[in-house]
């Protein structure tokens, strides 16, 4: 019986029944490289509206954050330097942080304090974080979208490695 269990997992995961389990099952990810990213309506300061989906063609990159986390108030100063005023002129990439929870005036506060350009959008009420992560998981955390909308590359916290690939990986997208 045993040996036929596990003869039975084997034939699964080789013909594509069992999803292989990534290193983001213990980050508190529900989605994973591979799946279309979720489609939210993008809710930035000034009351504009776009969806996700309108981003196709760009390489985006969504950072999760909020006001209160310490690691995201080092890490935007970072993802300034490493993403955005590297890539911005690029015409296919994009990249935007989602505030968890977060009011207009706290947002506000939150991009005078860590002075980045890049727009910080509203989640007031979570929405946007459950799509991508469970409901009592932490920020910060980068999801990056290829031009087709699919996942390519997912960090949590700050990982020098995973920072280095995910410029490597950006770089590769962004290729004619």
């Amino acid at each position: 019986m045993r040996y036929s269990f596990m003869l039975f997992l084997l034939c699964c995961f080789f013909t594509g029944c069992v999803k292989e389990e990534t290193d983001n099952r213990d980050t508190g990810f529900i989605v994973a490289v591979g799946d279309p990213a979720p489609d939210f309506q993008i809710h930035y300061q000034d009351g504009n509206t776009q969806s996700l989906k309108s981003l196709r063609g760009k390489v985006v990159l969504i950072q999760f954050a909020a006001s209160w986390c310490k690691v995201c108030q080092d890490i935007m100063p970072l993802m300034e330097r490493e993403f955005n005023l590297r890539y911005k002129s690029h015409p296919d990439f994009t990249l935007f942080a989602v505030c968890r929870g977060q009011t207009p005036e706290e947002v506000q506060q939150f991009a005078e304090k860590v002075k980045v350009t890049y727009p910080l959008t509203l989640d007031e009420d979570e929405s946007i974080f459950r799509l991508y992560a469970l409901a009592k998981a932490g920020v910060t955390r980068n999801v990056l979208i290829d031009k087709d909308g699919k996942i390519v590359y997912l960090t949590r916290l700050y990982n020098e490695q995973e920072f280095a690939q995910l410029n490597k990986t950006i770089d590769s997208l962004l290729q004619p």
